[in-house]
């Protein structure tokens, strides 16, 4: 099905209408943050191949709507089984592909990737529409039926940091209610993504119902403008996620974008538990998670104390090659990413900020780091860095806690630690965030859950039911089956 892990092997190629294809633009290599050597390499598609794919799956959607809803359900639930039988090769791709532990991949595939298909099979049952009366006129005759129907051609463009789950997060859903798909990913990881593909492909789904495209930006552009795409997803940054939105027009777009995420921590937490919702929030994928705690805000009572224990509990993370079984964080996935966590450090230090524990970096392998005196005038307070930086910042009452919190453009994700249940609605109303935790890590989502981000942080909301609400049309039937022609 697939080649074996075995450097300057690997060669992925579009798959259209059914088929895979060799791309028609640029060669391109994909270097292993893992071990800096090549993984392997991949054409990009050419525009008129992204064409060719849109067409496909605008001509396949309309056999594909009329696919009964089991027979959909039935399909989904075979790709998950396909799935579990090549997971483990799709966990070693993204490790040498975007630098993630091992258990962090397995984490990816199958708690939060594979396990989409069983998601979106039984979630799709429970997508129903309405029956209203009719209330304009006086009458009991009129019944109002309102429905879903599917939106047509699906543009999915998604990041590294989770190739496999953010893809199958739309995906299997946008197929459930009777879309096709055309899916371009990350440049940076071909391999996982492929395989994601393949599973589909195995377990029958019909030629043009998904289709594979990969490249850079002008090939996601190309989904965004064509006019036979229905709808786009996209999860990447708020830079990219404002110029797609630009250009979409008309189009459904939904939006999952960066965050800046606060974990609060009130004078009556729980400090062992917000320093392990810490660790999770700022090591998580060596910090490389929008849902990541960007800023740790510690009431003044317990700051020394809240740090001290972190970094002691930091020193235990052990920095290494992903691909062992007891390391803990890998390598950031590229060069652009040490450079930005960098210079945060750099702009925090040079205004005031001190680390007190590493800061530094060996090629990609970056330390944790722990920084104290952080302020919202650094870039680290304001923008999401997106590195292992765990940036400390003191307040003193939870109205200047929830002040700092919401100073950002950005809303998607926000935590707070307190055993006061009358802090916890305080903090929960006033938060201009997608997400409230309250005693957990900003690194946590439940498939039954809404997920998404208020301000700059994107717009909609995905997993459960949530995500067909975007990925479907309302539509509206009225009946009045008393001005039929009657029979004699």
């Amino acid at each position: 099905m697939s080649q074996p892990i075995t450097q300057a092997t690997l060669h992925a190629k579009s798959f259209i209408n059914g088929e895979w294809v060799e791309g028609e633009g640029e060669l391109m290599e994909r270097i292993s943050p893992v071990t800096g050597q090549q993984l392997g390499t991949f054409r990009a598609s050419s525009l008129e191949q992204v064409n060719r794919a849109i067409k496909s799956a605008k001509e396949a959607q309309k056999k594909w709507a009329d696919v009964s809803l089991l027979d959909r359900i039935d399909l989904l639930k075979r790709a998950e089984e396909i799935g579990k039988k090549y997971g483990e090769e799709m966990a070693r791709y993204i490790t040498l592909e975007m630098g993630k532990t091992i258990r962090e991949a397995r984490e990816e595939v199958y708690e939060l990737g594979i396990s989409n298909f069983e998601h979106a099979a039984g979630e799709v049952q429970r997508f129903r529409g309405t029956t209203l009366p009719s209330t304009f006129e006086r009458t009991n005759n009129k019944r109002i039926h309102v429905t879903h129907a599917p939106i047509g051609v699906v543009g999915v463009i998604t990041p590294w940091n989770f190739p496999i789950s953010l893809s199958n997060e739309i995906i299997p859903y946008a197929l459930a209610v009777g879309n096709t798909v055309v899916f371009k990913p990350s440049e940076s990881c071909p391999f996982s993504t492929q395989l994601l593909v393949q599973l589909f492909e195995e377990a029958g789904f019909p030629p043009g119902v998904i289709n594979l495209v990969h490249g850079k930006g002008d090939v996601g552009n190309q989904l965004v403008e064509h006019p036979d795409v229905g709808a786009i997803t996209f999860t990447g940054s708020t830079a990219v996620g404002k110029q797609i939105a630009k250009t979409a027009g008309l189009k459904r777009t939904l939006l999952e974008l960066g965050g800046n995420g606060p974990q609060i921590v009130m004078e009556d937490a729980n400090l062992e538990e917000a320093v392990e919702a810490a660790i999770t929030g700022c090591f998580y994928n060596a910090g490389q998670v929008c849902t990541a705690a960007e800023r740790i805000l510690v009431h003044e009572s317990v700051h020394d104390e809240f740090v001290e224990l972190l970094v002691e509990r930091t020193r235990k993370v052990q920095l290494g090659n992903p691909l062992e079984e007891t390391t803990d964080m890998g390598p950031l996935s590229s060069q652009a990413v040490v450079d930005k966590t960098n210079y945060h450090l750099q702009d925090a230090v040079a205004k005031g900020a001190e680390i007190i524990y590493g800061g530094n970096h060996d090629g990609l392998y970056f330390e944790p780091t722990i920084l104290v005196n952080v302020t919202q005038e650094m870039e680290i307070g304001k923008e999401e860095t997106f590195g292992p930086v765990a940036p400390i910042i003191r307040f003193s009452t939870r109205e200047e806690a929830v002040e700092i919190a919401n100073d950002t453009q950005y809303g998607l994700t926000s935590s707070v630690f307190t055993s006061s249940l009358e802090d916890a609605w305080y903090m929960a109303d006033r938060l201009q965030h997608g997400t409230v935790h309250i005693n957990e890590s900003t690194n946590y989502w439940d498939f039954l859950a809404p997920f998404g981000g208020m301000k700059n942080s994107g717009n909609g909301r995905i997993l459960s039911t949530w995500v067909f609400q975007h990925l479907t049309e309302v539509k509206q039937i009225t009946f009045d089956p008393t001005k039929t022609k009657r029979k004699k």
